[in-house]
């Protein structure tokens, strides 16, 4: 399989580095604005470098491109790729507004290919750990859950970030993160309230909460920051009728499983989680592959994508508003930060 990453940043770098490792996939390209970056990327791992998706589709076999480039400008990449009949995989947020995803959804479906996005705590070991013991009713009947995801402000390409227009703000960029993982365990999402430093729209540090109404009942609570002086932390806490399930990314032993006793008694049970000898991300990448040959069903859909964002897009309109957002289905035309 012939794959060309756009973008040599810092997520077009982890991309291009796990290609390598992989057996029947040659890294064909690197496409990137700065023709001294795209040349530094490429020549790291052997790649064609380009500064342009079109020429390089035009002159060689492309299976798959990968789209590693600020939010703002996934669009008109995947379009390119849908029409030359390439293969997509897209960092998250899969776009800026609801219209735009779902424009790239129907290209993809339209040329006959397929359409993957990075929503990579999926394939984290921890997170993946809780769905299973939720879903195999370890905590019972749940009532609530507690997510925690940040760090300090990430500096990027022309510091596109701190631009709303482009980034769609922390709670679209990072949180949308939790919002996926949430919806993955407990369903679609009807209302949503959430405050913010910047109202969904403060250039750079920010730091948000967001409260989650799933037609499951569930009530989440969501907080993300791009406020810590230094660092990266990530928790996801669940509680139900029998017990509670926590992980937090600073503690040694990062998941734990609490259940009370038929005699009422408090009880604890520890539940390690071994290091990973992959990545997340080479296991999300792989698992993408292995979808396109037909080895494997994909864990995260387009429409997974979509609703996501959707959950994003709606929490800033809250922060930015200061009212409920309702989300009784697709938010029609789409919503912009």
């Amino acid at each position: 399989m012939n794959v060309v990453v756009v973008g040599a940043g810092f997520m077009g770098t982890v991309h291009a580095e796990w290609y390598t490792e992989m057996q029947d996939v040659n890294l064909l390209g690197i496409v990137d604005a700065s023709a001294e970056r795209a040349e530094s990327l490429a020549k790291r791992f052997g790649a064609r470098a380009s500064l342009d998706l079109g020429a390089v589709l035009e002159s060689s076999r492309v299976d798959i491109v990968d789209v590693c480039v600020p939010t703002y400008l996934h669009k008109d990449y995947i379009l390119q790729a849908a029409a030359a009949k390439a293969h997509v995989i897209a960092e998250k947020p899969l776009a800026l507004t609801a219209q735009d995803a779902k424009v790239c959804i129907d290209a993809c479906e339209a040329a006959g290919v397929r359409l993957f996005v990075g929503q990579v705590v999926r394939f984290f070991p921890e997170y993946k750990q809780i769905r299973e013991l939720v879903a195999a009713g370890g905590v019972g009947q749940v009532g609530t859950a507690r997510a925690l995801r940040g760090g300090s402000f990430p500096q990027g390409w022309n510091n596109w970030y701190k631009d709303p227009e482009k980034s769609g703000s922390m709670i679209v960029d990072l949180m949308i993160h939790d919002f996926d993982f949430l919806r993955w365990c407990f369903g679609e999402v009807e209302r949503v309230y959430a405050k913010s430093l910047g109202g969904g729209q403060l250039s750079g540090m920010d730091h948000a909460l967001v409260s989650l109404r799933f037609k499951s009942g569930v009530i989440a609570h969501v907080e993300g920051t791009w406020a810590q002086p230094a660092g990266f932390a990530t928790e996801i806490e669940i509680a139900g009728s029998l017990g509670m399930v926590q992980h937090k990314s600073s503690e040694s032993i990062t998941v734990q499983l609490q259940k009370r006793e038929a005699d009422k008694q408090s009880a604890g049970v520890e539940i390690p989680s071994s290091p990973l000898e992959r990545s997340p991300y080479y296991l999300e990448l792989a698992h993408f592959l292995d979808c396109i040959r037909g080895k494997a069903e994909p864990l995260v859909t387009p429409d997974d994508a979509l609703r996501a964002l959707e959950i994003g897009l709606a929490a800033a309109t809250s922060a930015r508003t200061g009212g409920v957002v309702e989300l009784s289905g697709p938010i029609e035309g789409g919503m912009s930060v």
